[in-house]
């Protein structure tokens, strides 16, 4: 059976609440002070829509979130984006990638792959684990027998 590769996006945003890691699967997300936002963060210095998360899809299938400075009407918001040192209006963002939003106000992106089964778990009762004796000897028994 052939193994699949499942990607599990991840947001871990630090703010004046703390550190929290929010799982990330929607198309799209909406990050900001107001508390309608999707990612409520927490600082007065953050505008109340600061920015937006889109997901992509690439060719092979796989998937990535482009952040984007500003609401869903393209209203930029104050401070703006500050994206692994440098100010930029959109980011394409890859594993490791920080975010700054404000003072004391961050995410860090990060995105795993998986391989997973095809058919997750499997009914075959043929479908056996085969062990050797000899892995199942102790460290103190590696020698034969005979050696001593």
């Amino acid at each position: 059976m052939a193994a699949k590769k499942q990607q599990e996006h991840l947001l871990i945003i630090e703010d004046e609440q703390g550190r929290r890691s929010i799982p990330l699967g929607d198309a799209t997300y909406s990050l900001g002070r107001d508390q309608s936002c999707d990612i409520p963060l927490s600082s007065q210095f953050v505008s109340r829509r600061h920015a937006i998360l889109n997901r992509r899809i690439r060719d092979d299938g796989t998937s990535y979130y482009q952040i984007v400075d500003g609401d869903e009407k393209g209203n930029k918001s104050v401070n703006g984006l500050l994206i692994n040192g440098r100010k930029m209006p959109n980011h394409n963002l890859k594993h490791g990638d920080e975010v700054v939003f404000g003072p004391q106000v961050f995410a860090i992106y990060q995105m795993r792959q998986k391989e997973v089964s095809a058919s997750g778990s499997s009914d075959d009762p043929f479908d056996i684990t085969l062990i050797d004796p000899a892995m199942m000897l102790g460290e103190n028994e590696e020698t034969g027998p005979d050696e001593s």
